[in-house]
C-alpha cells in the first residue's frame, strides 16, 4: 500500500466512525422504545386479566343504593341558563 492508499483508507474509516456515532443514539433509542412497548403491553394484559377478577367480584358484592340522588347547584343553574332564549331585536 502506498500512501494515497493509507490516507483513502483513514478517511473512510473516520467516515464511517463519524456515520455509526451520528445513528448508534437513534438505534439505541429505538429498541429502548421496543423495549417500553413490550413491557407496557405486558402490564396491560397482566391488569386486564387482574380486573377481570375484580370486576367479577365487584359486580357479587355491589349493591345499589335507596337513596335518591339530587343534582348539585351547578346542574340546576346550568339548566336554567340554557333554557333561556335570546330574543334578537
Amino acid at each position: 500500500m502506498n500512501g494515497n492508499q493509507i490516507e483513502g483508507l483513514i478517511g473512510m474509516v473516520a467516515t464511517l466512525g463519524i456515520l455509526v456515532l451520528l445513528v448508534l443514539p437513534s438505534v439505541i433509542g429505538i429498541v429502548r422504545d421496543r423495549r417500553v412497548d413490550r413491557q407496557l403491553g405486558q402490564a396491560q394484559k397482566d391488569r386486564g386479566r387482574q380486573g377481570s377478577v375484580r370486576e367479577k367480584e365487584a359486580q357479587k358484592t355491589q349493591k345499589s343504593s335507596s337513596r335518591s340522588t339530587v343534582p348539585s347547584t351547578a346542574t340546576w343553574y346550568a339548566d336554567g341558563r340554557r333554557s333561556k332564549k335570546f330574543v334578537s331585536s
